[in-house]
């Protein structure tokens, strides 16, 4: 069947479906079944929550928040729900001053209860644990759910489309990260999944087992994967540059099959120049794996022109949250692993052969043994039915990023950070949290800015193919001196409506190294950010600061939480009778 042409070109529209996404801003107000909900996020592993300071209580006593505070709080939010401005309309990019959102997400308008009455909009600045959706990628979604069906299994029509819009998101994919014209693309679960299948790579070498150096900088998604037999752990160093001359002197020490980083820190925001790794990797006969989970929603990445040879990226962390990621990057040692997973759709052929070894002495001796042709890469490490809506998502949130115009995606970034990081600065007790003291931009050996065209600017119009540029993203860390993290964040998020992140977020080697091995909070922004978003958090923190919490807080077996939430979750989000018990998060410890 000739595939269809109106997948190419994108214009079809179901009419079942009218081609759009529910994106109602209410989130579902409080049904009579609803049940209380606790004060911190239920997140996954990025949602750790401090352990508690052993207080029982916390607060001034006033448990309600009242009428006229809401109200000066929905003052003070004027021009929340502005819609997404042209990029370079912002007000003032040096300040963040007037930031309004540069994509329109999912939810950016979505209102929700505050304890002791009230409602407001909520402020999402926890984009690093997971990203709204951007209203593209649930539009894709929308549009493609009619024609459920198999993809690479089918010769109907709808299989026929659905294998075409899962091919297309693979080709895209490449398209946004720069991808050389011989790499492969194998959709995973998510970054962590990337990872786990290119350390099986690594560990299946024809000449054996590779040796990994890493940083201790990283996530537990970019340390634990790899073999601690042959993972080489280097501690980073005050400077970036310092910490370039450690890796050398890592590399120098043995031969090395892989040197594995992050693209940007999932705690502080900052960057390694990408371009002088692969040029230390390369010196010494190694090559490079970057985490993008950070970088990617930040930055546009070109892997051609820096030369990396894998990258692995989150759908969830990159506006597509339907449950898919990507391992991108040569295809020559993922051709030689054993399959990731063993099953249909990751084969050529499989036939049963009798056994060689003798007859057991049961009935009817052995069952036959299979014999197995895998298939070639990507297929090889795809095995099962693939998720068809996760790729299409992950390909429309590439498409929209990468329509921005040249510059505005980090521009947007730049000046929402300032904003943020500046703001928390000027607060008392509150220690933004950084590893180097380099890390602003600049080339982290000399801090030449210029681009090469006469002038002493840096040409923030490219990819971010050179080193040049290693300003740290929008993923910012703090402590408040003699505050419990959780208390505050469960604070933030019961009196205020705004999401943020408490713990040591999967980085616990990292946290220890920056002096909060307690845990710490982290905002972080995206698309959807606006100056107001990071005006409300600041204006929180100082009355929890100045005046403290209205109401009671107690600590529990989930965290700190406010003594009477009387806040409901919506009918549809819970069905039980009672309200579930809260447990800890997996990475509180």
């Amino acid at each position: 069947m000739a595939r269809p042409q109106s997948v190419l070109d994108r214009s079809f529209t179901p009419a079942a479906t009218g081609g759009t996404a529910s994106t109602s801003g209410t989130g579902g107000t409080a049904g009579t079944g609803g049940t209380a909900a606790g004060a911190g996020d239920a997140a996954g592993c990025a949602g750790d929550t401090a352990a508690g300071t052993g207080h029982a209580t916390a607060g001034t006593g006033n448990t309600a928040a009242g009428a006229a505070d809401a109200g000066a709080d929905a003052a003070g939010r004027a021009g929340d729900t502005a819609a997404p401005a042209a990029p370079g309309d912002t007000a003032d990019l040096a300040t963040g001053a007037g930031v309004a959102p540069l994509l329109p997400v999912v939810g950016g308008d979505l209102d929700i209860p505050l304890v002791g009455g009230g409602r407001t909009r909520h402020v999402n600045l926890d984009y690093a644990a997971s990203a709204p959706s951007l209203t593209s990628a649930a539009d894709e979604v929308a549009r493609l759910l009619p024609y459920s069906a198999s993809v690479h299994r089918g010769a109907g029509f709808a299989s026929q489309v659905c294998t075409a819009v899962y091919e297309d998101a693979r080709a895209e994919v490449a398209r946004f990260l720069g991808a050389r014209q011989d790499d492969t693309v194998i959709f995973t679960r998510n970054t962590t999944d990337a990872v786990n299948l290119l350390a099986r790579a690594v560990a299946h070498l024809p000449e054996g087992p590779g040796r990994v150096v890493v940083l201790d900088l990283e996530h537990h998604a970019n340390l634990l994967p790899w073999s601690s037999a042959h993972r080489v752990v280097v501690p980073v160093r005050p400077t970036l540059t310092g910490t370039l001359d450690a890796l050398a002197e890592a590399l120098r020490a043995e031969p090395t099959a892989l040197v594995a980083v992050t693209g940007a820190s999932n705690v502080t925001g900052e960057r390694l120049p990408l371009a002088d790794v692969v040029r230390l990797a390369r010196a010494h006969g190694a090559r490079v794996f970057v985490d993008a989970a950070q970088l990617a929603p930040h930055r546009r990445i070109d892997l051609a022109a820096l030369g990396v040879d894998y990258l692995a990226l989150s759908g969830h962390k990159l506006y597509a949250p339907f449950g898919a990621g990507a391992l991108v990057g040569r295809a020559d040692w993922l051709r030689l692993a054993p399959p990731y997973l063993a099953g249909g759709g990751a084969v050529r052929d499989v036939s049963l052969r009798p056994p060689t070894a003798a007859p057991a002495p049961a009935e009817n001796g052995p069952p036959p043994s299979p014999e197995v042709t895998w298939a070639d890469v990507p297929a090889r490490h795809e095995a099962g039915t693939p998720n068809l809506p996760g790729a299409a998502a992950l390909a429309a949130a590439c498409r929209a990023l990468a329509a921005l115009p040249a510059g505005a995606l980090a521009a947007h970034d730049d000046a929402l950070r300032a904003r943020l990081e500046g703001g928390l600065a000027g607060l008392p007790g509150v220690r933004v949290l950084r590893l180097w003291t380099d890390a602003d931009g600049g080339d982290a050996r000399d801090g030449d800015t210029r681009d090469g065209d006469g002038d002493d600017t840096r040409d923030d119009t490219t990819r971010d193919g050179d080193n040049r540029d290693t300003a740290p993203v929008g993923v910012v860390a703090f402590t408040v001196e003699g505050r419990d993290p959780d208390a505050l964040a469960a604070f933030l998020s019961a009196e205020h409506g705004i999401s943020l992140r408490a713990g040591r977020f999967c980085a616990h080697p990292l946290l220890g190294r920056l002096g909060a091995s307690g845990g710490a909070l982290r905002a972080s922004v995206g698309v959807g950010t606006t100056a107001a978003d990071v005006d409300r958090l600041l204006t929180a923190v100082r009355e929890y600061l100045t005046t403290g919490p209205r109401g009671r807080y107690v600590h529990g077996p989930g965290g700190w939480a406010p003594d009477h939430d009387d806040r409901l979750l919506p009918g549809w989000a819970s069905q039980a009778p009672t309200a579930p018990t809260p447990t800890p998060a997996p990475c509180d410890t």
